[in-house]
C-alpha cells in the first residue's frame, strides 16, 4: 500500500524547486498551470505527449481533489491497468497510455523527492488521455473528417465538464468510469462486439479468389472450389459442403444462395452474380475487416455526441435515413445519396420546415455542370421541363434572349409537379450546402443496393412516413390538406427534429455479428492510416 499523502505534503512537492530560492517575504502564488508545468519539467518519466489540453486536465483534476494524491494502492493501479488492457477491444492501443511506465514508476521507490508526485501525475495523464479518447476519439474529427455544426444545433461544449466529472468520480470505481466514458450508443456496443471476436478469432490461411468473367448461376468455373471454400470459412455454407479435394467446378444453386446471403451482409446486389465488386469483397482479408471495424468505432466515438435521444440520423454510405426517439431505432428507410464526385456531406442541424409542392431551383453546379450541356444540345429542353429562366432579382427571362454559351448570372426554376426532381415536400434544415431531405419520381432506384446516385441532397424513400414522424396529429392533417392543393407552401414545425448526416461503413447487431458495405466516398484508408500514424511504437524491451 502506498502512504496516503496529505494535501499540503503534495503542493509542498509541487514547489519544491521554487522554496528552495525563495527569499523570507512571501511570493505571489504560483497559478495551478504552472505549478504543474514545472513540475512536469522535473519529472523524468517520459510526458512526450503532454499537450495544452492534457496540462488543463490534469490541472483541473487535481483541483477538484485539492491536490491530493489520487494513487493510493497497489489495487486502484492494477484497476487501471486492466481498464487500459480492455481498451484494445474498442480498437485503440493500450500502449499509449504508458502501462508499463506506470506499473515501473508506481512500484519504484527512489531518493528522488519528486517521484512520489511525478509517478501520480504519470498515472493521472495516462487515465485521462484514456477516458479523453474513449469519450471524443483518438484523432481530431474536425482534422479527418469533419461535421458542419449550425449554430442551432443541440451545444456540445459541456463535453469536457462531463468528461472531468466522470475522471473525478470515477477514481475508486475505474470500470464505471471507463464504462461511463465509453459511447453509450447501441451501434458503438455492437461494433465492438464484433471487433472483439474478429480480433480473437485464430488467423485463417487466406487465398484470394483470381478475378475473372462475371460467373453466372450455372456456369462452370475453376474458381468454384475456392469460392466454396471461401463461403463455407464464413459460415454461409454448412463445412460439410466443402470436401477436400472435391473438383466440382459447377456454380450450382447451393452456392449461388450462399453468395446471395454473403452479398446482403456486404451491402452488394444480391444477384449471386460473381462479379468486380463481390470479388472484392470475397477479398478482403480479416485484418481487412478488422481495419474497418477499428476505423468505424473511432467514427462512432466521433459520432456519439451528434446523435441525440430524439433526432433524424442520415446513414450515408449505407443509404438510409433513421428515425430515432428514446435513444433507439423506430424506423427507417432507405435513402439515395450524392455519388462520389459530388459527395453529400456530413452535417448537424435542426429540421424546422417542410416545403410542400416544392419548386426546384437549380443549383449552380448543377446548372453548370448538367443543364447548360443539356440546353445547348436541345433548345426545347425548358419547355419539356416545365423549367423557368430567371436572373437573381426573381424576374422571368425569355429563353430565347439568352446567349446559352455565356449564360451569366441566371437561375433555373422548375414549376412545382409529378415530374419535378423534388417530388411533392422538401425536408429542410440550415447548412451552407444547400442539402435537403426530399421526395423523387426516381423511385425505381431505391432497389439499388449501392444508391449513391444523387447530387448531394438525399431522396427519401416513403417520405410521407417520414414526415408523420415529424408532425404531430393535428399538424398531419393541416399537412395533408395543403400537399392537395399543388400549391407551394413552406410549413414551420412545431417541434424542430435534430438531424445528423454522417458516415460510417460498418456496424454490428446485438449479438455482434458485423455487416459491412463499400466505402463509397473511399474515407477509409485515409482514418486507417492516421490511426496507425498515432499508435506508439512498439518497444521490445
Amino acid at each position: 500500500m502506498y502512504k496516503k499523502h496529505t494535501s499540503a505534503l503534495f503542493c509542498t512537492l509541487l514547489l519544491a524547486p521554487w522554496l528552495a530560492m525563495a527569499e523570507p517575504v512571501a511570493e505571489p502564488v504560483r497559478p495551478v498551470q504552472e505549478i504543474l508545468q514545472n513540475l512536469l519539467t522535473a519529472c523524468s518519466q517520459p510526458l512526450s505527449d503532454l499537450d495544452a489540453t492534457a496540462l488543463a486536465r490534469l490541472s483541473e483534476l487535481y483541483q477538484r481533489k485539492h491536490y491530493d494524491l489520487l494513487w493510493t494502492s497497489y489495487a486502484q493501479i492494477d484497476a487501471l491497468l486492466e481498464q487500459l488492457e480492455a481498451l484494445t477491444d474498442d480498437g485503440l492501443e493500450p500502449a499509449t497510455y504508458h502501462p508499463e511506465t506506470i506499473r515501473r514508476a508506481m512500484h519504484t521507490a527512489t531518493a528522488d523527492p519528486l517521484h512520489r508526485a511525478c509517478s501520480d501525475v504519470l498515472v493521472s495523464h495516462g487515465y485521462l488521455s484514456a477516458l479523453g479518447h474513449l469519450a471524443q476519439g483518438r484523432l481530431s474529427q474536425d482534422r479527418i473528417e469533419p461535421v458542419w455544426h449550425s449554430p442551432d444545433a443541440a451545444e456540445t461544449a459541456q463535453a469536457e465538464a462531463q468528461l472531468m466529472s466522470i475522471a473525478s468520480d470515477g477514481l475508486k470505481q475505474l470500470e464505471h468510469a471507463f464504462n461511463k466514458a465509453r459511447p453509450s450508443l447501441e451501434q458503438y456496443n455492437n461494433l465492438r462486439k464484433a471487433y472483439a471476436r474478429l480480433r480473437d478469432q485464430p488467423a485463417p490461411v487466406w487465398q484470394p479468389i483470381p478475378a475473372g468473367q462475371t460467373l453466372r448461376p450455372g456456369m462452370s468455373d475453376p474458381r468454384v472450389p475456392l469460392l466454396r471454400k471461401r463461403l463455407s470459412a464464413d459460415g454461409y455454407l454448412p463445412a460439410a459442403a466443402v470436401v477436400p479435394g472435391a473438383s466440382d467446378v459447377r456454380y450450382s444453386d447451393p452456392l449461388v444462395d450462399a453468395l446471395k446471403a454473403f452479398q446482403r451482409r456486404h451491402a452488394l446486389q444480391d444477384d449471386g452474380l460473381l462479379g468486380a465488386s463481390t470479388l472484392t469483397a470475397l477479398n478482403a482479408t480479416p485484418a481487412d475487416r478488422l481495419n474497418q471495424l477499428r476505423v468505424n468505432l473511432e467514427r462512432f466515438r466521433w459520432l456519439s455526441a451528434d446523435i441525440e435521444p430524439r433526432s433524424l440520423l442520415v446513414d450515408i454510405a449505407g443509404g438510409r435515413v433513421i428515425y430515432i426517439r428514446d435513444s433507439s431505432p423506430r424506423w427507417e428507410a432507405r435513402t439515395q445519396v450524392g455519388r462520389d464526385t459530388r459527395q453529400t456531406p456530413s452535417i448537424k442541424s435542426t429540421v424546422t420546415r417542410i416545403t410542400l409542392n416544392p419548386t426546384w431551383t437549380v443549383p449552380p453546379t448543377i446548372l453548370r455542370k448538367d443543364k447548360l450541356p443539356q440546353i445547348r444540345e436541345n433548345p426545347d429542353y425548358l419547355a419539356q421541363h416545365n423549367m423557368q429562366v430567371l436572373n437573381y432579382q426573381g424576374q422571368v427571362l425569355d429563353p430565347a434572349t439568352i446567349d446559352w454559351s455565356n449564360p451569366g448570372r441566371i437561375l433555373l426554376r422548375q414549376a412545382a409537379g409529378p415530374d419535378n426532381p423534388l417530388g411533392r415536400l422538401v425536408i429542410r434544415f440550415a447548412n451552407p450546402y444547400s442539402i435537403y431531405l426530399h421526395d423523387t419520381p426516381s423511385q425505381s432506384l431505391f432497389a439499388r443496393s449501392q444508391r449513391a446516385f444523387s447530387s448531394g441532397c438525399v431522396r427519401v424513400e416513403s417520405v410521407m412516413q417520414l414526415v408523420d414522424l415529424l408532425l404531430s396529429g393535428d399538424e398531419r392533417e393541416r399537412v395533408a390538406e395543403l400537399l392537395e392543393t399543388g400549391q407551394t407552401y413552406e410549413y414551420r414545425l412545431a417541434q424542430p427534429t435534430p438531424i445528423l448526416l454522417a458516415y460510417w461503413t460498418a456496424e454490428a447487431d446485438s449479438s455482434g455479428l458485423p455487416r459491412y458495405r463499400p466505402d463509397v466516398y473511399h474515407r477509409d484508408q485515409r482514418l486507417l492510416a492516421a490511426l496507425q500514424a498515432a499508435a506508439p511504437a512498439v518497444n521490445p524491451h
